[in-house]
Parts: structure tokens; sequence; C-alpha cells
């Protein structure tokens, strides 16, 4: 099973119902990546409380600021990515959330410091 595929599920579900809060199981990756979310204005908060982690989801004008989160990397097919190679995301408007060795973080800052890894997924 896929906790990174379920995780990303849980969330275009969520904002296609219109919630307000979700709840999802506590892992360190789905930390991360709410960490990334969050840090570029896709969602309000996170909150992590007995093993759980609460988000709380952010819309504008009764629209979710999520359009589409999309998995890239599969577990029968990592995508790997160097960082001269590193993907734009719908002509930069949007985020490629990426798994280097110095953590998670998103396409831009990657090529900033010139370091390459598994895209996890695309946001925007």
């Amino acid at each position: 099973m896929d906790s990174i595929s379920d995780f990303l599920t849980i969330i275009r579900n969520a904002c296609f119902v219109k919630h307000k809060i979700l709840i999802v199981k506590y892992s360190n990756i789905k930390k991360n990546i709410s960490n990334v979310l969050l840090e570029n204005g896709y969602i309000l908060s996170y909150k992590i409380e007995n093993n759980k982690i609460k988000i709380a989801l952010k819309y504008y004008k009764k629209e979710s600021v999520i359009k589409k989160i999309i998995r890239i990397s599969k577990p029968g097919l990592r995508k790997y990515c160097k960082y001269k190679n590193l993907p734009r995301v719908l002509n930069g408007l949007g985020i490629a959330i990426i798994s280097t060795s110095y953590g998670v973080i998103t396409n831009k800052q990657a090529k900033k410091n010139r370091i390459g890894g598994e895209i996890l997924c695309y946001v925007y």
C-alpha cells in the first residue's frame, strides 16, 4: 500500500467536497509534505496530536486553493531527476514536491540549492 498516494487522495477528495479540516494517520513523510504545502500557501495550518495530523484546508472565494494534486513517483515506477532537469509545473505557477537527501522540498528550492531527488507529486 502506498501511504503517500492515499494521503494525496484524501486531500484531493476533501478539497472536492469542501471539507474545512481533515485528519490522517501520522507519518514523517506526511508531516514533511504538509509542511511544504503550508510554506507555499496551499493549506492554512496543520497540527500533530495523538499520532494523527490535522490539516486545515485553504479556500478562496469558496474554491479550494489546491486545484490538482497529482502523484508522480509510484512504488512500481520511481521518478528521479537531477537538478538541471527539474520540472516546471504549470509554467512556474505550481510546485513539484521533491524528496531529497536534505529533506522534502519544492522544485524551486531544489533548483536553487542545486540538488535533485525523487519527484513525489505536483500541486497547483
